[in-house]
């Protein structure tokens, strides 16, 4: 399964999961698999929104993130809320 969080204004709102095959699986890998699963999502399910592929075995974008996490679009990281505090 494919994971995918939305995004919006840097934080996780939404952490939705689709099947790998709508994603190009296993014929492509990510980073393939995020444009063909954000494109599942606005195209097929018409979900509006920034929408980023993470991995649940935290395999790109750093980490599998939850609800409140932020995103970090220069490092195309997913950080944790504990991460963000002094």
């Amino acid at each position: 399964m494919a994971h995918f969080a939305k995004i919006e204004n840097g934080i996780v709102t939404e952490i939705i999961v689709i099947s790998n095959d709508v994603c190009g699986e296993p014929t492509l890998d990510f980073p393939d698999t995020d444009a063909a699963g954000r494109a599942f999502i606005a195209n097929t399910l018409k979900f509006d929104g920034t929408w980023k592929q993470c991995s649940y075995n935290s395999t790109f974008r750093a980490a599998y993130p939850g609800v409140g996490w932020t995103y970090d679009a220069d490092a195309d990281v997913f950080v944790a809320p504990s991460e963000l505090e002094p």
